[in-house]
């Protein structure tokens, strides 16, 4: 079975292209289509990129069984942290009309204005501009794709935490 696994390298490089990809997806929706992200969006590319630049890190340093476990730790976090802001989106998309929260200040203005945490308490709340469902694949909105990704770093994140590796 573990023949079929790539080397922790390979898999770290495999990770962080699919990170391009979504972010390359997102960007394109944003600058080619004319879909502005809301603020659970932008937390949620700012996910993908925590977890892109820890694989890129881990795919250029290929370190030894322990640095492959710490990668692997760290690309978990960011995959459940975003994860978990894909999952609240979508319950927000979810909601019956009369229950999505009211449109809120925008987030750049929020950040020029507030201290940080009240920002990230603010957006984590939610608002109604993050509950419109404005694009969907195959029958799936952005944050349930940006959910399918951050399970796909996670299983990633998984095996190369308890992945055998052979000792040096």
């Amino acid at each position: 079975m573990s023949s079929l696994i790539p080397a922790p390298r390979q898999l770290n490089l495999l990770a962080l292209l699919a990170c391009i990809a979504a972010m390359a997806g997102a960007l394109y929706l944003q600058h080619v289509d004319g879909l502005e992200p809301c603020p659970l969006c932008i937390f949620q590319r700012i996910g993908v990129i925590a977890a892109a630049l820890i694989l890129l890190i881990a795919a250029l340093h290929g370190p030894g069984r322990i640095g492959v476990r710490v990668y692997g730790l760290l690309t978990g976090l960011a995959a459940i942290g975003g994860g978990a802001i894909s999952i609240r989106h979508i319950w927000l998309q979810n909601l019956p009309p009369d229950q999505v929260p009211a449109c809120g200040p925008g987030l750049n203005y929020m950040l020029d204005v507030f201290p940080l945490q009240s920002v990230i308490q603010e957006v984590l709340a939610g608002s109604g501009e993050c509950a419109e469902m404005d694009w969907a694949f195959l029958g799936l909105s952005l944050p349930a794709w940006s959910l399918v990704v951050f399970s796909g770093l996670l299983l990633v994140a998984l095996v190369q935490l308890f992945r055998p590796l052979p000792k040096r």
